[in-house]
């Protein structure tokens, strides 16, 4: 697709305030692809009264009229799923058959069930003597990250819309394209003007004026924890709601009765896939001391498989980052199995990082506890299943984890146990319906699913 020049403001592509522009990177080759305009607070201010003034006449729209805008945007983003792949890929540096199947298919599946919630939910009910009225928030500020660009933010503007809200988006600046795009697919689908709105900026300045606008009710952001810390600070001295999805540091705990070698490459493909830039990548792989060994030449095996497969990092400064996270998981002793801070030997360009696996990871080593966001997987060992747990639950993190186990109720009751807001049992597959978001520092609140549509509402009762 072709950038924009303007912001998408009130229905129409609108001239920026000022001059400042951003350049689109392509991760794979270095080469700039494209520029969007940096907005500044003169231009989230006008989207945010350009929201402030549709809300009204959206939120009295209809359910049934506003899921069939949702559904029609899923339809416009399903004609555009080839373009949509090509674009992340484009900006993001995803191959492109992650891109269509993950990047292009997942959004189409959430934007589905919310056309489906916002046409089913009961936005009134009865209870006792009392009629209860479930009411959109009013203005949403959204703040959407780069590792999964149009997922992140379809997961906002879906259930918005579907609440009967208005929308500011302010999209990260590594992937705006994908943004861009979107917002044409709004405006293919016959959303009012003023319903959604894009501002493109760097967040330190677009972010933070979306943030402490008093015009935004609700401030929607996923990203990193201390981003989110400062989010909620703001948002909190104006008694304002937040909803954050922030850090992981997800656990893969492979039980002794497991299939240990389709854990482990389940296990090993979650933390490659993307690049490893996935908030819930099971990032820790946690083996009973009677296998471990084994788990680790099956994981270092798996990981080799992806050295031609894996795209880059987004940006060289995550790169960096990265790499800088590899060396210290070999400063403090942890063994290098495969991989390591070098590029691979076949890129001579680009943001790659070798896929790479580490063993004997001790559970107070840096590589254990703080968020990598890279192709990094860290092998730990366990005695029994509550030094598994202590190990699992160890972290300032709750946002996702994984649990192998012959026994399906075996792997149930330890998931249980677990201070996490989503695990998957034995490799069950990805469900757009079920709530995501973290225990701890990894968020508050949740996203997908009616639990997500529930964090757009307000409930208002009336005693009869």
């Amino acid at each position: 697709m072709k950038a924009h020049d303007g912001m998408y403001i009130d229905g129409a592509w609108r001239p920026a305030a000022g001059r400042d522009v951003i350049e689109v990177v392509n991760p794979a080759d270095e080469q700039v692809i494209g520029q969007v305009p940096a907005g500044d607070a003169t231009d989230v201010d006008t989207a945010v009264r350009a929201a402030r003034a549709a809300l009204a006449g959206w939120a009295a729209t209809p359910p049934a009229e506003r899921a069939a805008r949702i559904a029609a945007l899923r339809d416009v983003l399903v004609a555009r799923r080839d373009e949509i792949a090509e674009t992340v890929t484009a900006e993001l540096g995803s191959p492109l058959k992650f891109s269509e199947a993950v990047h292009a298919g997942v959004p189409i599946a959430v934007a589905g069930t919310y056309a489906t919630l916002a046409a089913s939910y009961a936005f009134e009910e009865k209870v006792g003597n009392s009629t209860v009225f479930h009411e959109p928030i009013g203005v949403v500020g959204a703040i959407t990250p780069w590792n999964y660009p149009l997922h992140q933010i379809v997961a906002k503007v879906a259930p918005a819309l579907a609440a009967g809200c208005t929308i500011v988006l302010k999209p990260a600046e590594d992937t705006p394209l994908t943004a861009q795009l979107f917002a044409e697919a709004v405006h293919e689908a016959g959303v009012p003007a003023g319903v959604f709105n894009l501002v493109t900026g760097l967040g330190p300045v677009a972010g933070q004026a979306l943030a402490e606008h008093p015009g935004v009710d609700l401030v929607s952001f996923t990203g990193s924890t201390a981003v989110g810390r400062r989010i909620a600070a703001t948002a909190g001295a104006a008694v304002k709601k937040v909803a954050l999805e922030l850090g992981g540091k997800s656990a893969n705990v492979i039980l002794p009765g497991a299939d240990l070698a389709k854990a482990v490459n389940v296990g090993v493909a979650n933390v490659m896939s993307n690049s490893g830039q996935t908030c819930s990548a099971w990032t820790r792989m946690l083996v009973h001391s009677e296998r471990y060994e084994e788990a680790v030449e099956l994981a270092a095996a798996a990981a080799a498989k992806y050295g031609d497969r894996i795209g880059p990092v987004v940006n060289a400064a995550q790169r960096e980052r990265v790499r800088g996270y590899i060396e210290k998981g070999v400063a403090e002793g942890a063994r290098l199995v495969t991989g390591g801070p070098e590029a691979p030997c076949d890129r001579d360009r680009g943001y790659f990082v070798s896929p790479t696996v580490f063993a004997d990871v001790t559970p107070g080593m840096t590589i254990a506890q703080e968020e990598i966001f890279g192709p990094v997987l860290s092998i730990l060992r366990y005695e029994d299943e509550d030094d598994a747990l202590e190990i699992a639950n160890g972290t300032v993190y709750g946002l996702a984890g994984a649990v192998w186990a012959g026994d399906e109720a075996e792997a149930v009751a330890f998931a249980r146990r677990m201070e996490t807001g989503q695990v998957d049992i034995n490799g069950a597959r990805f469900n757009p319906a079920a709530p995501f978001g973290g225990y701890k520092q990894s968020g508050v609140g949740r996203e997908l699913g009616v639990h997500g549509l529930a964090e757009y509402l307000q409930t208002k009762s009336l005693q009869f």
